[in-house]
């Protein structure tokens, strides 16, 4: 692998998933509560016309972060090496200081449109930690890998915070902690959410992402993306800046898209826990 390159800029504070719905708003307001915004890259690569426009009005003005959707990180196909390339070109375009994926599979000779679980594995481990190593080498910076939230239980040799350590460690990668995934899966797989917070490498977690979700049953809780966050969430995600410092935070809304002015409701209250726990903890990625 040839050497990765330094950061070119830092990300710190609290920001925001970038939505069509509200990137006019976004532009008109340049709200101050927002330090960053988050796009998945395959819904911009290549979009010209007045959306293209807007978004490059907007990267002049907030650092943009890249959480991608279709990596397939974990599936039994090659890696998309056109997608990957496309990315760098991205990145290198509107400076994007972070790219992360999730580590789950979402395609088997063809996209899936869903994230499917991976199976908790020695022989898993090491196919994601070589595909990981080929993607950090083709775009030439350190990725991050978000934690998944998941539904039906594969092959466990390992728990999922050991599976998840073990592909951090070999891959040498870094984590993109996401809170509201942590809480749907203790409720769904019955764990405790703070033992397995302080099982997690504290010096992998570099970013943080936060959500609402649905709640179908007791038991059974739906990472939608369409909610606010309820309380048990943010919780959370305060003892995780207990565990993990203030690390940038992202708020995720993908649906039921409320007015912006009530979206960053929510990231002033991640702003104001961050203040609680500002120990100078900044996203420094390898760009």
């Amino acid at each position: 692998m040839r050497p990765l390159k330094e950061a070119a800029t830092v990300v710190s504070g609290s920001g925001l998933g970038l939505r069509r719905d509200f990137i006019t708003d976004i532009l008109t307001q340049l709200p101050e509560q927002v330090d960053f915004m988050e796009v998945a890259p395959e819904n911009w690569i290549g979009i010209g016309g007045q959306h293209g426009k807007q978004f490059s009005a907007l990267a002049e003005h907030y650092p943009i972060t890249l959480h991608g959707l279709s990596l397939n990180i974990g599936g039994p196909d090659p890696l998309d090496t056109k997608l990957i390339d496309n990315i760098r070109q991205f990145i290198d375009r509107y400076q994007c200081p972070f790219y992360s994926e999730h580590l789950t599979a979402c395609g088997d000779h063809g996209h899936l449109y869903d994230l499917m679980p991976l199976p908790f594995t020695e022989e898993a481990v090491h196919y994601v930690a070589e595909r990981v190593k080929e993607v950090q080498d083709r775009l030439g910076m350190r990725i991050a890998l978000e934690n998944a939230s998941y539904y039906t239980a594969l092959q466990q040799d390992l728990s999922e915070s050991d599976f998840i350590c073990a592909v951090l460690k070999e891959a040498d990668c870094d984590l993109l902690l996401d809170i509201n995934n942590i809480y749907v899966n203790s409720v769904n797989h019955s764990y405790d959410p703070i033992q397995f917070l302080r099982r997690l490498p504290v010096e992998r977690a570099i970013y943080f992402h936060i959500a609402g979700h649905y709640r179908e049953a007791e038991d059974l809780r739906i990472d939608t993306h369409g909610a606010d966050v309820l309380a048990r969430v943010w919780f959370l995600l305060e003892e995780a800046y207990r565990l993990f410092g203030s690390q940038p935070t992202l708020l995720e809304r993908d649906f039921n898209i409320p007015p912006l002015e009530t979206l960053l409701l929510e990231v002033e209250r991640v702003r104001a826990l961050q203040s609680c726990y500002s120990d100078d903890y900044s996203l420094q990625a390898a760009l």
